[in-house]
């Protein structure tokens, strides 16, 4: 389980090396029962690592994780979006994966968007109001929730369960 916890952690790091902006994107990484293994807080840039054999943090520049930044199975974020959280929980039973955002366009084109996208690489959705339901590739559990953000724009979370 060490390897995968110092690669998540790797990961982190990496994204540092993203544009960078004045509204930045949450980061944290789960496992263990829940605990906190990496997380950048996306108001203060504050890196927090906390492994076995090392624990810290350091102040990083606020980063920007765009559309392309982030991709399910080749399927990227709607254009022009951009994350404002990402959490992955790697615990075997309650793992997963849930990312929030901002969309350019309405909760329906978005919808529509990743219902064409995400059904080419082997997920099983429905529409569920403005909402996606259904299961990966991988048979998981899988969630698109959309609600408008104005009158062209749009906030959404994906969730993706174990």
């Amino acid at each position: 389980m060490f390897r995968p916890l110092l690669l998540a952690t790797a990961g982190l790091l990496a994204l540092s090396a993203c544009d960078r902006s004045d509204e930045g994107a949450s980061v944290s990484i789960n496992a263990d029962g829940g605990n906190v293994l990496g997380a950048i807080n996306g108001e203060t840039g504050e890196m927090k690592i906390n492994v076995p054999g090392f624990q810290g943090s350091v102040k990083l520049p606020k980063i920007k994780i765009n559309a392309g930044d982030f991709d399910l199975n080749g399927v990227r974020l709607y254009p022009g979006s951009s994350i404002k959280t990402l959490n992955i929980v790697g615990d075997d039973k309650t793992g997963g994966l849930r990312v929030a955002f901002a969309a350019p366009a309405t909760p329906a084109i978005v919808r529509d968007w990743f219902a064409q996208r995400l059904g080419k690489v082997g997920y099983q959705v429905h529409a569920d109001g403005p909402n996606l339901i259904g299961t990966t590739d991988e048979n998981k559990p899988f969630r698109l929730e959309l609600a408008p953000d104005g009158a062209d724009k749009a906030t959404g979370t994906i969730v993706i369960s174990g």
